[in-house]
């Protein structure tokens, strides 16, 4: 109890909220470097992997090789980055965390781009050359409106793995919150590295609750009128439980 006290005096202390180093200035610095990668991710992650996915070539190494690079560690990619000059030397950190957040976030985002568009309906776009449409009228009207949903999924998770990775951009001097984890694991003051924690996932929580918004708008009218035709199907049941 009195851990949670100490670290509610601190996060509600003005001293860690104003200044330069304080938890405004950080977290704007790491919403400023997400949202540049997430956005980034986006344009590469789903323009290739809507590319392939309609053309249905090419789409099987480009998956693999995007979930091999996975395997990579973030750290370790830092890490090397921030030991090339060209790179360490401009930004503060920001460019060598910008790198290796974005290698982080284009696998899932390009997969899940490329196996939306796969899973689109063959019947749908057979319909929709019967009607005279070009195969760029069936991309923009048909294909991608369809796959988009399962996209933003892929985009969703991609984003708040980015969130919640870029504390490490600290480590490479870039001023964001990991600077309050890695300023307590330093100096052995745990209200600071648990606190500096809770504020990240805080940020993950609402980017993960911006994204399902916007899963949502992107659903199909069709879905979700059968979701939630589902949810007052079910509620009867959940009444006699």
């Amino acid at each position: 109890m009195r851990f949670l006290t100490e670290v509610a005096q601190w996060l509600t202390s003005s001293a860690n909220w104003s200044g330069p180093d304080g938890i405004v200035v950080r977290a704007v610095s790491q919403v400023e470097l997400s949202a540049a990668v997430i956005g980034t991710s986006i344009l590469i992650g789903v323009g290739i992997g809507f590319a392939l996915g309609h053309t249905r070539r090419g789409g099987f190494f480009a998956v693999n090789a995007a979930n091999a690079a996975r395997a990579v560690p973030s750290l370790a990619l830092l890490t090397l980055l921030v030991t090339w000059p060209i790179i360490s030397l401009k930004g503060d950190g920001f460019y060598a965390s910008f790198l290796a957040l974005v290698a982080l976030a284009i696998p899932p985002i390009l997969t899940n781009a490329y196996v939306s568009m796969r899973g689109v309906d063959a019947e749908v776009i057979e319909a929709a050359k019967a009607v005279g449409m070009s195969s760029w009228q069936r991309f923009i009207r048909v294909e991608v409106p369809l796959a988009a949903p399962l996209a933003v999924a892929g985009i969703r998770t991609a984003a708040v793995e980015v969130v919640a990775t870029s504390t490490l951009a600290a480590y490479v001097t870039f001023n964001d919150l990991g600077d309050f984890i890695f300023a307590g694991l330093a100096t052995n003051d745990t209200v600071e590295s648990f606190s500096g924690a809770l504020l990240v996932a805080v940020l993950a929580g609402l980017t993960d609750l911006a994204f399902l918004c916007l899963y949502r708008l992107v659903l199909p009218v069709s879905s979700r009128r059968t979701a939630s035709g589902s949810r007052v199907a079910a509620a009867p049941d959940a009444a006699i439980v």
